[in-house]
C-alpha cells in the first residue's frame, strides 16, 4: 500500500500502538513485530509499544508524540555544516529529538515509564553520540524557497515523493525534514516493502537521495 499522507498514517499507527500496548492485537500494525524496533525481548511481558507509548500516565509535554512514554534527550548537538548548505540549521526537535532519545547514546533504550534504564546504544546505532556534524541534516525547513536558493533540490510542494503525493505531503513534518522523513519507525507497509533500515524509499539506484536532490 502506498501512503498518500504519511502524517495521517502516523496518527492511525500511533493510535494502534496504544491498543497493542495493553495486549490487544491489531493486524494492521503488525509490521513492527520482528523489525529493528521490536524490543519485546527486553520486556517481561514481551510488549513492543511500551518503550515509546503508554495508554496511561503519558508525558503530555512532548508534542507530536501521542501517549509518549520514553525519556527525552537533553543533548545539544554539533550540527552539520558545509559551504554548499543553504538551509538554516536548528537543534533537532520534533520526531528527530525523539529518535535521538535512544540513538544519541545518552538515554537508555529501557528508560521508559519513569524508569532509569541500563541498555544504551553504541557503535553505528548511536547516531548522535559524536554530534550530528557528519550526518544528514534534520530539523530544518525544506520549502520551495530553499529549493530555489539551492538550485539542486526539488520543490517539495510539487515534486513527487514516489509514495503517491508530493515531498511536502508525504515526507515532511510541518514543512521540516526530520529523521522520520526517510525512516518509518513503525515499519509500516511501505517501509516493510523496502525492507532496508526502516527506509520509506529504497536506496537502490540512489532513489532515496534523488527524491529530494536534483542531480
Amino acid at each position: 500500500m502506498l501512503l498518500s499522507n504519511r502524517k495521517a498514517w502516523a496518527g492511525v499507527a500511533l493510535a494502534a500502538a496504544a491498543v497493542i500496548a495493553v495486549g490487544i492485537s491489531s493486524p494492521s500494525f503488525s509490521q513492527i513485530e520482528g523489525s529493528a524496533h521490536d524490543l519485546s525481548a527486553l520486556h517481561a511481558d514481551a510488549q513492543i509499544c511500551v518503550f515509546c507509548h503508554t495508554p496511561h500516565g503519558a508525558d503530555t509535554s512532548v508534542t507530536d508524540a501521542p501517549l509518549w512514554n520514553h525519556e527525552v534527550t537533553t543533548q545539544t548537538y554539533e550540527l552539520y555544516n558545509s559551504p554548499t548548505l543553504d538551509a538554516t540549521m536548528e537543534q533537532p526537535s520534533g520526531a528527530s529529538r525523539l529518535c535521538l532519545s535512544c540513538h544519541d547514546g545518552t538515554v537508555a533504550v529501557d528508560s521508559y515509564g519513569g524508569n532509569q534504564g541500563v541498555i544504551f546504544l553504541g557503535g553505528d546505532l548511536a547516531i548522535g553520540a559524536d554530534g550530528l556534524a557528519n550526518d544528514h541534516p534534520v530539523s530544518f525547513r525544506y520549502d520551495d524557497s530553499l529549493a530555489d536558493i539551492d538550485g539542486e533540490l526539488h520543490p517539495p510542494s510539487s515534486a513527487p515523493s514516489g509514495l503517491g503525493s508530493t515531498i511536502d505531503r508525504d515526507l515532511l513534518f510541518n514543512g521540516y525534514m526530520e529523521c522520520s522523513s526517510c525512516h518509518d519507525v513503525h515499519n509500516g507497509p511501505t517501509a516493510a516493502a523496502v525492507n532496508d533500515n526502516l527506509l520509506m524509499i529504497t536506496q537502490t539506484g540512489s532513489q532515496l537521495c534523488l527524491t529530494c536532490h536534483d542531480k
